[in-house]
C-alpha cells in the first residue's frame, strides 16, 4: 500500500531526524537518489552517459541544493552539466561549491540541446505559477526534447492540493524523498513516474492510502467451499426509468460480474433486465423484491414522487446502501433521510452531484472537500474522477488513479455503482468496497479502450470488460 503525505507531516519527519538533517546527510541521500534516476534516464536514451548534457534549473534553498549535489555526481561521471541559477544570492552555497568543483558550469540560459533537465525551482514550500524566467528555461528549444526530472515534485504544483498552476512544469519523472506527497496522486498526470528515495524517515498515518493490485486481489470476495448464492451476498438494484432504462441494464450487468452471489432488480426495466441478464431476479414493485444484503439506489431513477419514495424506503432499511445519480439529487434536497441510519452508507457523486450535496463546488482542494462532506453527512463519500477519492466519516481517505480518462463516458457511473454495491453485499466496508470498485472500474476501462493511448469506449464496453478486469486483478495475488 502506498501512502501519500502532507507537507506538514513530511517536514515533521525530516526535523525528527535531528543530526541527519542538520549535518546534510539527508541531502546527500536525496542527491544520490536524483543522480541515480538521472543516470538511468540518460542510459534509456541510448549511447551511454559520457558527454551527455544535463540542464539544471535551480531555485533557492534545499531543493536547489539537492539538484546541485546531484549535478556534482553526474559531472564526476562525465556528464556535461549546465545550471541556470534563478536566485543566485539564495542558492545553496555548499552545494554550488561542490557542483563547481566537480566541473559543473553555471550559465545564464541554455544554448545547446539537453538530454535531461532537472527541475529544482521550488520544493515543498512552492505555491503558485512559475515565474517568467523559470518558465522560459523549460520552454526553451534546448529543453524541448529533454526528459524532465522533477526534484521532489514539479514546480508550479501545490504539494497538498495538487492544483496545477499555469505555467508549471510537466515532469516525465518525479524523484521524491521518504514517501510520496499528496500532489503525486492528486496531480498524477503532471508528475509522471514517481521514484521514491529512502531517507530513513519515520512516517505514519498517511493522508491518503492507495492499495496495490496484490492487496486489492486479496480483498476481492471469493466463494469458499461452503458458500452458496445467499452467503456470497445478495445485492438489490433500484434503478432505471422510462427515460433512462439503460442505467438499470448497466448497473445490474456490473453487479452480476462483480461477485458470484445473487442480483435482484426493482424497477420499470424488469423485462429488459431479464432479457439482458436472465440470472437477475427482476420485479417492478419494491415490496416484491425479497431480502438483500445491500441496496444500490439511484441510477437513472428520475426525481419524481415515486423516486423520492423509493430512496426514502431504501434508506430506512438496516443494510448497507449505495446512493448514486438521481438518488444523490434527491438526497441533496432531503439530507434528513440519512439521519438515524446505523447501517453503512456509500455515496458516489461526480463533481456536479457533489456540489449539490455539499451546497458548494468541490473547489481546488478535493481532499479536504471529500473529507469534510463525509464527516458532515456521516457517510462514506466516493468522489469520482480520474483520481477517485473515497472518504470515511472518521477522516480516512483512500484513492485510485485510473491512469486515463476513457471511463469518463455516459453510464460509466452506473457500472461503478453495480460493482461497489455487490462488494457491499459481500460484506466489505464502504471504504474498501468503493476503493476496490474504483480500481476494477479503471482496469476494465483500460482493457476496453485497448493498448495505450487507447480509444473511446462506451459504458457497455466497460461493463463487458469487467470479468477480464477482475481476472487480471485476481492474478495479481499470485
Amino acid at each position: 500500500m502506498t501512502g501519500y503525505f502532507s507537507v506538514e507531516k513530511i517536514r515533521a519527519a525530516e526535523e525528527a531526524t535531528g543530526d541527519l538533517l542538520t549535518s546534510g546527510a539527508l541531502m546527500a541521500r536525496a542527491a544520490n537518489g536524483v543522480a541515480r534516476v538521472a543516470l538511468g534516464e540518460l542510459r534509456a536514451r541510448g549511447a551511454g552517459i559520457y558527454g551527455r548534457t544535463v540542464g539544471l534549473v535551480i531555485g533557492a534553498g534545499n531543493n536547489g541544493g539537492d539538484a546541485l549535489y546531484a549535478g556534482a555526481i553526474l559531472a564526476g561521471r562525465g556528464v556535461a552539466c549546465h545550471a541556470v541559477l534563478l536566485a543566485p544570492d539564495k542558492t545553496h552555497a555548499d552545494a554550488l561549491a561542490a557542483y563547481r568543483r566537480a566541473g559543473g558550469r553555471v550559465i545564464d540560459a541554455f544554448t545547446a540541446p539537453l538530454d535531461v533537465v532537472l527541475d529544482a525551482v521550488v520544493g515543498l514550500g512552492g505555491r503558485g505559477p512559475l515565474r517568467p524566467e523559470a518558465a522560459q528555461a523549460f520552454a526553451s528549444r534546448c529543453a524541448a526534447e529533454a526528459t524532465v526530472i522533477a526534484v521532489d515534485l514539479p514546480s508550479g504544483i501545490d504539494p497538498d492540493t495538487g492544483v496545477v498552476s499555469d505555467p508549471s512544469v510537466r515532469a516525465d519523472v518525479s524523484v521524491t524523498f521518504g514517501e510520496p506527497r499528496l500532489a503525486h496522486l492528486l496531480a498524477a498526470p503532471q508528475c509522471g513516474r514517481v521514484e521514491v528515495v529512502d531517507l530513513g524517515l519515520d512516517l505514519h498515518d498517511p493522508d491518503i492510502t492507495v492499495p496495490d493490485d496484490r492487496e486489492n486481489a486479496a480483498l476481492w470476495p471469493v466463494p469458499g467451499p461452503r458458500d452458496d448464492k445467499y452467503t456470497q451476498g445478495v445485492v438489490g438494484i433500484v434503478a432505471g426509468s422510462a427515460t433512462y432504462p439503460g442505467a438499470a441494464l448497466l448497473a445490474t450487468q456490473a453487479a452480476v460480474a462483480a461477485t458470484s452471489g445473487m442480483t435482484r432488480y426493482v424497477g420499470p426495466a424488469a423485462h429488459d433486465v431479464v432479457n439482458h441478464r436472465p440470472e437477475v431476479v427482476a420485479v417492478e414493485r419494491f415490496d416484491d423484491a425479497g431480502r438483500v444484503q445491500a441496496w444500490v439506489v439511484g441510477p437513472g431513477l428520475g426525481a419524481d414522487s415515486r423516486a423520492h419514495d423509493l430512496v426514502e424506503t431504501v434508506l430506512r432499511s438496516d443494510v448497507p446502501v449505495l446512493v448514486d445519480a438521481d438518488g444523490l439529487t434527491i438526497l441533496a434536497s432531503r439530507p434528513g433521510l440519512l439521519r438515524g441510519r446505523t447501517a453503512p452508507t456509500l455515496l458516489t457523486p461526480h463533481a456536479g452531484e457533489f456540489a449539490r450535496l455539499a451546497a458548494a463546488p468541490v473547489g481546488d482542494d478535493r481532499l479536504s472537500a471529500v473529507r469534510d462532506l463525509a464527516a458532515t453527512l456521516g457517510a462514506t463519500v466516493l468522489l469520482k474522477g480520474r483520481i477517485t477519492l473515497v472518504a470515511d466519516p472518521d477522516g480516512r481517505v483512500a484513492g485510485n488513479d485510473a491512469g486515463a480518462s476513457w471511463a469518463a463516458t455516459a453510464g460509466a457511473g452506473d457500472v461503478l455503482s453495480g460493482i461497489a454495491g455487490s462488494l457491499l453485499a459481500a460484506g466489505l466496508t464502504p471504504l474498501t468496497a468503493g476503493t476496490l470498485a474504483a480500481r476494477a472500474h479503471a482496469v476494465a476501462a483500460r482493457i476496453a479502450s485497448g493498448p495505450a493511448p487507447g480509444h473511446p469506449i462506451g459504458a457497455s464496453d466497460l461493463a463487458a470488460a469487467l470479468p477480464d478486469a477482475i481476472t487480471l486483478l485476481r492474478q495479481s495475488r499470485r
